[in-house]
């Protein structure tokens, strides 16, 4: 890896392109560098995962109204959409659209945390419409999707977006621009200027994941994905873009993240170096936000040493910044503590869900947020005991370098009425690669199985996972096989809107 010092330019500057962020970016795109068999090999787990929760999420109101959309803008040459029959073919940009929501909406595929947040595998809905579309192989799509991973994370790394209120989409689009380079064997010049129109018109505030969060929660990702096909579309015909879009004088950098004194340093693979930033990044077992997955574990673990819940006085959660400030107390939300919040708020809600899991020792993600779970006096009188505080320590290890230290977890405190304490902590989720069962193949197997145990028939499912897992053999023309479809009759119709 090498980084590249990223700073705000004046204009009289003339900056080069080959200077600029969005043409390194673009030139890490380009690059043929071959897929590691390991890096393939996490690209069809994540696929998997993908399906797993889109399916689960395919009658939620939210996807419902972004496949209906999606079908109004139907071609016969286009791309699949989840839930209904491979034949059944949308334009790219409509089927990154439903499909990402899809993805999206249960809060519960990949992650990977650092200067920024993100979840990578908003990548493959896209990348894989595109590749439907213009009939690639597995192999092409296998290699516009290690791009797409490599470059968000890489942008995650070092440029936080969050500390300015800004929605971690803007280092999504980019990324997504960049895979869909990749996948069509697109010139470095033609990135380039993709990767700048992607960034240009995917800066949104953070206000999606704030108050009363809403179904833009799952639209924004999905949002990115349909703005970067369409970015790709418009410089394939000769368009161009505002440039240098990250070191402009009137660029994103100096106007809505660091400005004009900004300075970061971003790591990028060298020349002929394997793209394998997926390696770095872990999937969710609980549908909850990403830092709450440790503390459902750890939820599990303490219940048995609690006789009864109606004796504790209150919970204390040392944890980190991002944690406190974002799910916890810090962010000073009352949605969060409002048994009729949304379901989009409750997962953004530690103090809830960590009174859930204590109390049920298990986690689903239909029943755990259900409006009858979440209004029950006892739960909302211990919901209501809970709040976090920000450790120092847990803030260090959550911005650590080395993944031996990262942590996204807390230490909990349980105080009882009659005084005594129960004490305990836990760094990493059982699932993440240095937990106490990381996630393999069988593990996202098992998950697609649970998640849509009684939607699709067991033919469909054993047809997919087959399918998915020869991913490198499916030829030109095939990749609708990725596709998961309901079994007709199930897939529910929304509400009309325009088209």
């Amino acid at each position: 890896m090498k980084l590249h010092d990223v700073k705000v330019y004046p204009s009289k500057a003339n900056l080069k392109r080959e200077d600029q962020l969005a043409w390194k970016i673009a030139g890490v795109a380009a690059d043929k560098v071959a897929v590691q068999k390991d890096v393939a090999e996490m690209i069809i787990n994540r696929i998997i995962d993908n399906a797993s929760v889109a399916i689960a999420s395919v009658n939620r109101r939210s996807v419902t109204s972004a496949r209906d959309m999606a079908l109004g803008h139907p071609l016969k040459t286009g791309a699949t959409v989840f839930g209904m029959a491979a034949t059944k073919r949308v334009s790219p940009e409509w089927a990154a659209w439903a499909n990402g929501t899809a993805v999206r909406e249960l809060d519960m595929h990949d992650t990977f945390l650092a200067a920024d947040y993100s979840h990578p595998g908003d990548n493959i809905p896209p990348i894989l419409a595109v590749a439907q579309t213009m009939e690639k192989n597995g192999r092409d799509l296998i290699r516009g999707i290690a791009t797409g991973y490599e470059i968000q994370i890489d942008l995650v790394r070092s440029i936080c977006l969050h500390e300015h209120k800004i929605d971690h989409i803007a280092h999504l689009c980019p990324a997504q621009a960049a895979g869909i380079g990749t996948l069509l064997g697109l010139k470095q010049d033609v990135i380039y200027q993709a990767v700048q129109q992607a960034l240009h018109v995917s800066f949104t505030t953070r206000q999606s994941r704030k108050g009363e969060i809403s179904s833009w929660k799952a639209y924004a990702p999905a949002h990115a994905g349909k703005l970067a096909v369409e970015a790709v579309d418009r410089v394939r015909r000769g368009e161009g873009a505002p440039s240098p879009i990250y070191e402009g004088e009137d660029s994103v950098i100096a106007w809505m993240l660091d400005g004009p004194d900004a300075h970061y340093e971003v790591p990028l693979p060298e020349a002929g170096e394997p793209k394998r930033a997926i390696m770095d990044s872990y999937t969710k077992e609980h549908s909850a936000e990403y830092q709450s997955q440790a503390l459902i574990d750890l939820a599990f673990r303490m219940r048995d040493q609690i006789k009864d819940m109606e004796k504790i006085e209150k919970i204390i959660i040392h944890t980190s910044h991002h944690t406190h400030y974002v799910i916890g107390t810090g962010a000073n939300d009352p949605q969060k503590m409002d048994p009729k919040a949304s379901r989009e708020t409750l997962d953004h809600s530690i103090m809830y869900i960590f009174a859930v899991a204590l109390q049920d020792g298990k986690w689903h993600h239909v029943d755990s947020y259900a409006p009858k779970r979440a209004g029950r006096p006892d739960t909302v009188r211990l919901w209501h005991k809970i709040e976090t505080r920000e450790d120092a320590e847990w803030t260090r290890r959550y911005r650590a370098t080395d993944p031996n230290e990262l942590a996204f977890g807390a230490r909990i405190e349980i105080i009882l009425k009659d005084g005594s304490k129960v004490i305990d902590e836990m760094a990493v989720a059982n699932a993440h690669p240095n937990g106490a069962k990381p996630f393999s193949r069988p593990d996202y197997i098992n998950k697609f199985q649970i998640m849509t145990d009684g939607l699709i028939s067991t033919r469909e499912s054993n047809r997919f996972l087959a399918a998915v897992q020869d991913l490198a053999k499916l030829p030109a023309g095939e990749l609708h096989q990725l596709n998961v479809a309901m079994p007709a009759g199930t897939v529910l119709v929304g509400k009309p809107g325009i088209f």
